[in-house]
Formats: structure tokens, sequence, C-alpha cells
């Protein structure tokens, strides 16, 4: 998650398989070594499914054509019927098992793990900055009117790529870019998301269950801007932002744990620094700091943050802060401070829900898949 900036690791752990002097042991845990082999779906047992596709598509835009009315220009009212066509085609897919394999999406899970570490690049993993794409790209999501979310990557477009909690992420989308067009078969909404699955289990951390279906929108699905987390903010502002997600005071705090990975920039969010001693290690590092250092404000002429008393080295955002002086939200602190799996095993649902949120099920095939092995 990223409070307008990288919700990711700090420290000095650079690459894995580097003997680096770190007061938490860097730990990368691979599962790119490959999925379950699960068989692809047989093929159609005729020539008629495209046509079935096609049937479907055109009543779900019908279907679109009567809800909608004629309210707005032609333009729009054809961009919202192909979204709703494009919706309903996934689902007809899904449920017909046209869809490709696990093995498939296992491939592209296993080359966006290669290519993670990059020298130069922060502490050398551009893991931190996937997980925050992902966080954004699914964050935006508002319950009330079913808006925003990763169903249509909405921010491949200018101005939802412009929005200030967004600084920084060009970096992760060229990245991921180059992995569609390797893949170009999967939508821009299941690669972003896949690729925040596969940083977060190739840097230490748990399991996320995940599962493609997911479909690349127009410019008008763009949100407004303002619906991502502001880290100048207290817990009041958290608790807005996040029960408009659906989440509560637990998933709130799970979430911020992936601050354990990565660092703030003041060329991005203004803010500059890691919170934690091992930035690209999935740990729950960013929680006893948290509870047993001691932090001040930090004197500069950038935003207020904090940094640690005895190394002056870590940083901590108001919205981190805010996590320990609430009564609520501390109690999480504590378990998770004291016990990393239970912090892994929240993590991993809370995750996983974000990276839904906004998906109709019935563009889902299926039951999530646990992508990679141990």
């Amino acid at each position: 998650m990223s409070f307008r900036t990288p919700l990711l690791r700090t420290a000095c752990a650079r690459r894995a398989g580097q003997s680096v002097q770190l007061r938490s042991q860097v730990v990368r845990r691979r599962f790119a070594s490959g999925g379950p082999e699960v068989s692809p779906p047989p093929p159609p047992r005729s020539s008629s499914v495209p046509y079935l596709l096609a049937g479907v598509g055109l009543a779900a835009a019908g279907a679109a054509y009567l809800f909608y009315g004629t309210d707005g220009t032609p333009r729009e009212t054809a961009k919202e019927l192909e979204s709703t066509a494009r919706g309903a085609a996934a689902a007809a897919e899904g449920k017909l098992g046209l869809r490709h394999s696990q093995k498939d999406y296992q491939k592209v899970y296993d080359r966006i793990a290669e290519t993670l570490d990059k020298e130069g690049y922060d502490d050398g993993s551009l893991a931190p900055v996937l997980i925050r794409l992902a966080w954004h790209s699914s964050g935006t999501y508002n319950k009330e009117d079913n808006t925003g979310g990763s169903n249509y990557a909405t921010m491949r477009f200018k101005p939802e790529a412009e929005h200030g909690a967004n600084n920084g992420l060009g970096v992760a989308r060229d990245h991921m870019q180059k992995i569609k067009d390797e893949f170009p078969w999967i939508s821009y909404g299941d690669l972003w998301t896949l690729g925040g699955v596969a940083a977060v289990q190739e840097s230490g951390g748990p399991t996320i269950p995940w599962r493609p279906g997911r479909i690349d929108g127009f410019e008008h699905n763009v949100t407004p801007d303002g619906r991502l987390p502001d880290a100048s903010q207290a817990q009041d502002h958290l608790r807005f932002i996040f029960y408009r997600m659906g989440f509560n005071d637990q998933e709130i705090v799970a979430l911020s744990g992936a601050h354990a990975m990565g660092r703030c920039h003041t060329d991005r969010s203004g803010f500059e620094g890691p919170w934690t001693f091992s930035p690209v290690t999935f740990s729950n590092q960013y929680f006893t700091l948290l509870e047993d250092e001691p932090w001040q404000w930090r004197k500069w002429k950038g935003p207020a943050q904090y940094e640690d008393k005895k190394t002056k080295s870590l940083m901590m955002l108001p919205t981190d802060m805010a996590l320990v002086k609430d009564k609520s939200f501390k109690k999480f602190v504590d378990i998770y401070a004291r016990d990393e799996d239970a912090f892994f095993n929240d993590f991993s649902k809370a995750f996983a829900k974000l990276l839904e949120l906004g998906v109709p099920t019935a563009q889902f095939a299926g039951e999530p898949w646990k992508m990679g092995s141990e």
C-alpha cells in the first residue's frame, strides 16, 4: 500500500544473494520455480463459441443501452456499451473455460520474478514499486457506487497517471509494459495485480491468492483524484479512505504493513527515506520499529515526517504514527509486531481482497490460485 509514497521496503538490503550487514536478516523466498501443473481447458467442441460470445456481448450492450438511456453523447454511450460488452464476454469466457490456464499465467509470474532485481534502482529491486502499482491501481474503489478498483486499469490514462498519489509509478508501468509485450493476451489489470503478488512473494512475504478476470477499460472509467491515502493525515482520514473500500480497522493495519518495503522520494511524494532497515524484504519489521524505536519530528524543509532518534536514517509518515496513537489500530500493531505469522496471514487476506476490488465476480473463472510453489 502506499500513502502517496511507495509502500515498499526500507533498509540496506540491496539484492538477494548479496551479503549485506542488516539489523534484520534479509530473506528472499523464491516462488518462481513454476506453479502447480494445471492442464489447459479443453477446446470448445464447435466453432459456434465465438458466435455465442458475440451474442452475449450484444445482449449485454442492449441491456446497457436500456439502462443508461441516451443521456450521454453518442461517443460516451458507445464507450459504456463496449465496456459492458467486454465484461459480459469475459464472464462468458470464464464460464465456458476459454481462458488461458494457470500454467500460462505462471509463465507471466515467472517472467516478472526474473526481472525484479534492478541494479542501480533504489535498493536494487523493483518489487516495492510494483507493490505500489498493484495497490494504487486497486485502491481507488468506492463501494457506494461500485466505481474504481482494478478492473479497468485506468492508470494507463493520463488523467489518473497524473494524480499526485501516483507520482513515480511510471517506472512500474513502463517496466510492466515490457512484460505485456511478451504476453499480449493478458489484461493490464491482471498483469499489474499479478506483479504485486510476485513482488510480495519473491521478497519473502506470504502467498497471495490470485485469479485472472480483469478487463481493460477506457479513459471515461478514470476515477477522480483523492481516493488514495494522503500520508500527511491521521487516523480519521485513514478510516474515511479504507472504509469507503470496505475495509475494517484490522485490515487497515495489515495493509499498512506493506510499508516494510521501499522508501519515499522527495521528487515523488515529497517525503524522504525508508521505513525499515530492510527495504526489499517483506517482514513485520515495520511494526516492530513503530513500537520499539523512539520517533521524533524531523527538522528539515520538506513535509512533516518522523525520524528515528537513534540513527536518523529511518522515517515514518503521519499516517504511520496514527497506527500507534489510535487504540483500535494499536492493538493490531501489537499483535503483528510480536507475531509475523499473524501479520502474514492477515496481510494475505486483505491484499487479495484489495486486488479484486471493482471486479464483478462473474468475470472470474473460478476460485483463486496460489501462484508459484515453495
